[in-house]
C-alpha cells in the first residue's frame, strides 16, 4: 500500500452551538481516488477547508504530502488542485485570461495540457465568463486545478452541470492522474460517478465520520431488488428461511422483495425453485440504496 498523502488526526471544528465536525481521523493514500460522502450539512465542506486551511481547527491535525495544512500551508497550496462546491470566478474576464491568469500565480504551467484540457473538455474559453453557462463555467474550474499538474487534487462535486459526455472525459481524466500516482479527494452526490471512479469512501454524518469502506466492498452489500412471478399464489412466509432479505411484499402470485449482497441471493433461488416461476424481474443493484441507508432520519441543514 502507498504511504498516505493525506493524514486527519482527531480533527474537530465546532462553530458555537451550530454543528461542525468531531474527531475526524482518516488517511487517504497516494495514488488513491477517495470519496468523501454524506449530505448537506454533514459536515464535508468544513472538512475540506480544514484541510486547505482556509479555516482553522479547534482541535486535531491534517497533514497533506508530509507537511502540516496549517504551518506549511504556502507549500501544500502549490501542489494541491482545489475546485469548491461554490465556483466564484471573475466574471468580466473570458475563460482564456482567467487561466492565463491562474498559470501566472502558479508560476508559470506546461500551456500544451492545458490546451489539451479545453480542447478534450470542449471548454468556451474566449467568452466572458459572466455569459457561461454553469458547466462551462464548471469545466473553467476543473481546468485551473488541474493545470499545475499538482500531486493531491481536492474537488467538491466536480462533476456538477457537466454533460455526459464531458463527465466521461473528466472520469478518464482521473483515470489518467491515478496512473501517474496522483491523489484525488472528491466530494460528490453522484453515486454512479463514486462507483466508477473511487477505490474507497468514507462517510460523514452529523459531523462524524461513521464508515470507511472499500468500493468493491460495498458493491458486495448492494441491495438487489427482485421481483417473482409465479403461476400460481404462494403463501405469505414463502421467504421467511432467506437470509438478509426486507421489503417483502406478495400479492397473490407476484412477490417482490429486496437482498442485500450477492452472495444471499443462493438461498433465495433454492426457495423460489421450489415453485413454478413464470417471470423474474431484476433490475442492476443499486448502489445508493446503501449509502442513504447510512443517512436515514438526516435533515439538510
Amino acid at each position: 500500500m502507498s504511504d498516505p498523502a493525506i493524514i486527519i488526526k482527531n480533527l474537530s471544528k465546532h462553530y458555537g452551538k451550530a454543528r461542525g465536525i468531531s474527531n475526524i481521523n482518516l488517511e487517504v493514500y497516494a495514488g488513491e481516488t477517495f470519496g468523501f460522502l454524506g449530505p448537506n450539512g454533514a459536515g464535508k465542506t468544513t472538512t475540506i477547508r480544514t484541510i486547505l486551511n482556509f479555516i482553522k481547527p479547534n482541535d486535531g491535525s491534517v497533514e497533506v504530502l508530509g507537511l502540516d495544512s496549517v504551518g506549511d500551508s504556502r507549500e501544500i497550496h502549490k501542489n494541491i488542485g482545489y475546485l469548491p462546491g461554490e465556483l466564484e470566478l471573475f466574471n468580466q474576464m473570458t475563460g482564456r485570461s482567467f487561466l492565463t491568469f491562474m498559470a501566472n500565480i502558479r508560476g508559470g504551467v506546461d500551456w500544451s495540457y492545458v490546451e489539451e484540457m479545453i480542447t478534450n473538455l470542449n471548454a468556451q474559453v474566449d467568452k466572458p465568463i459572466g455569459s457561461l453557462s454553469h458547466g462551462n463555467k464548471q469545466k473553467i474550474g476543473l481546468i485551473q486545478a488541474f493545470m499545475h499538474d499538482p500531486d493531491v487534487l481536492i474537488l467538491d462535486e466536480p462533476t456538477n452541470g457537466l454533460d455526459p459526455l464531458v463527465q466521461e472525459e473528466f472520469h478518464k481524466i482521473l483515470r489518467d492522474l491515478k496512473e501517474s500516482n496522483k491523489t484525488v479527494f472528491l466530494s460528490s452526490h453522484v453515486m454512479s460517478e463514486v462507483e466508477e471512479i473511487c477505490d474507497r469512501v468514507a462517510i460523514i454524518r452529523e459531523g462524524q465520520l461513521i464508515a470507511i469502506e472499500k468500493i468493491e466492498d460495498l458493491k458486495d452489500k448492494k441491495l438487489q431488488s427482485i421481483e417473482v412471478h409465479f403461476a400460481s399464489k404462494v403463501e405469505d412466509n414463502i421467504f421467511e428461511n432467506v437470509l438478509n432479505i426486507s421489503d417483502i411484499k406478495i400479492d397473490g402470485n407476484i412477490a417482490k422483495v429486496k437482498i442485500s449482497g450477492a452472495k444471499n441471493l443462493d438461498s433465495f433461488i433454492k426457495t423460489i425453485a421450489n415453485y413454478e416461476v413464470i417471470k423474474i424481474i431484476a433490475p442492476e443493484p443499486n448502489l445508493e440504496e446503501i449509502f442513504l441507508s447510512y443517512f436515514k432520519g438526516d435533515k439538510d441543514e
